[in-house]
Formats: structure tokens, C-alpha cells, sequence
């Protein structure tokens, strides 16, 4: 039970690393820029940790209730929707914690609210087949050769090193926050110069988050009734352009 537990510790650290590696190469291509990625202050984003996590998991669990091995497909299916809602769990309870949305597919092909489109379900189911297949047994492989000392200082490492950034980045988190719900400005612009401000005085790591998300969406109150009026005027507008049309079209 014991190794099991600092196999699952060592393939959590493992991928939340390597989530953090491919998030700062995407947006490097997309900004042009090293950008720190994560809510916590180290590299790793413990959401590609938790996802892959959950998918070794469930796999097992599908495989030792089926009685046969798992195939390519059965593992593509559960990483396809286990890690969407993942996804969609993760944005919903920070945008309703935070009033942001880290992230957004309101503008891609068959998304579900902005949180999680089909693009990024293929690519989990991908992933999952990946993952369960060829790193699995890689990283398992590569962490059996470690003694038993070294896999438990390691493991307790990983736990006291998390525990740690995530009281710190907590701290940080709230400054956000307050800033966000203390805020009178009514578009996202203006919020993002508001907690670069109240950053800007802090240390590093502090500075270091207000620029994690170039493109967050912040959804103050005012925000949301600005988007509505907004709408209600394109939706008059709109009936307003039908009405002349069928007019100019009977005429």
C-alpha cells in the first residue's frame, strides 16, 4: 500500500511538471514571451497532475471490474469525459471563487459554456491513451529503481513542498480577490492594471501571478450588466435591421 501510495505521489508530481513545461511552451509561441503558468508558485500545475491521476485510477478500477485488460478505446472514452469535467469543474468553482475565468472556448466549435470544447476532449482522450499506455509504465519503470529511503524522502518532499506554495499562493490568491470585488471598473482591462497596482509592491511570486493569465476574463457585477446591456442593444439592433429589410423587400 505504501509504494503504491508514493507510485500515485511520484506520477502526480511527474505530470503536473510536464503540464507546467507544455503551458509555458504554448504560450511562448503565442506571446512571445516566458510566462510563468499556475496558480502555485513552482513549475507545475497540479490540474495535469489530478487529471492524470484520476484517469490511473479509473482505469484500474474499470479493468478490475471488467476482468480483462483495458483497450485503447475504453481509455480514450474515460479520459475524454473524466478530464472534461475536470475541466469544467476547475473553471466553474474559480470563476464562482475568484469572479475570473482563467480560460475561455466561448469562441471555438462545439464548446459547453466556454468551459471545455471538443478540441481539447480529443486531445485528453489522446492524452489518457498515452498516459495509461506508454508513460505509465515508463515513469513506474523509471521510479523502481529508486530505494525505499529515497522514495519516501521524496514523497514526503512533494507533499511538504505543495502544502508550503499552496498556503503562500493562497495569501496571494486573496489579494486578487479583494481586488477584483472591490473594484469599480467595468471591463477587464482595467481590473488587470488594478491587481498589476496592487501587486506591484509585493515580492516576486506575488508579481509573478499577475502575469500568469494574460488572458483571463474578469466577471465583476458591473461587468455582467454591462455585457447585458450590450446584448439587449445587439438583439434591438438586430430586430430593428430585420424590420427594415422586410420592409424594403415587400416595398
Amino acid at each position: 500500500m505504501k509504494d503504491y501510495l508514493f507510485n500515485l505521489v511520484f506520477l502526480f508530481f511527474s505530470y503536473s511538471v510536464f503540464g507546467w513545461c507544455m503551458e509555458v511552451i504554448l504560450k511562448f509561441i503565442q506571446y512571445h514571451r516566458f510566462i510563468n503558468r499556475g496558480f502555485l508558485i513552482g513549475p507545475y500545475l497540479p490540474i495535469y497532475g489530478f487529471g492524470c491521476i484520476l484517469i490511473t485510477l479509473a482505469v484500474e478500477i474499470i479493468g478490475h471490474f471488467s476482468y480483462m485488460e483495458t483497450s485503447y478505446i475504453s481509455v480514450f472514452t474515460v479520459s475524454f469525459f473524466l478530464c472534461g469535467f475536470v475541466e469544467y469543474m476547475a473553471s466553474f468553482f474559480m470563476e464562482k471563487r475568484f469572479h475570473a475565468r482563467w480560460w475561455d472556448y466561448s469562441t471555438k466549435p462545439m464548446n459547453l459554456n466556454g468551459r471545455i470544447w471538443i478540441g481539447n476532449l480529443l486531445l485528453f482522450g489522446i492524452a489518457g491513451v498515452i498516459v495509461i499506455k506508454i508513460a505509465n509504465p515508463f515513469l513506474l519503470n523509471l521510479f523502481s529503481h529508486f530505494t525505499a529511503k529515497i522514495k519516501t524522502i521524496f514523497t514526503i518532499s512533494v507533499i511538504i513542498l505543495m502544502i508550503t506554495d499552496y498556503i503562500f499562493s493562497h495569501f496571494v490568491l486573496k489579494l486578487v480577490k479583494n481586488s477584483i470585488e472591490h473594484s469599480e471598473a467595468d471591463n477587464t482591462e482595467q481590473i488587470s492594471k488594478e491587481i498589476l497596482n496592487t501587486l506591484a509592491d509585493k515580492n516576486l511570486f506575488a508579481r509573478r501571478f499577475a502575469n500568469a493569465y494574460p488572458d483571463v476574463i474578469y466577471k465583476t457585477e458591473k461587468i455582467r450588466l454591462r455585457m447585458a446591456e450590450i446584448k439587449k442593444q445587439t438583439e434591438t439592433f438586430r430586430k430593428e435591421a430585420e424590420k427594415h429589410f422586410h420592409y424594403h423587400s415587400l416595398s
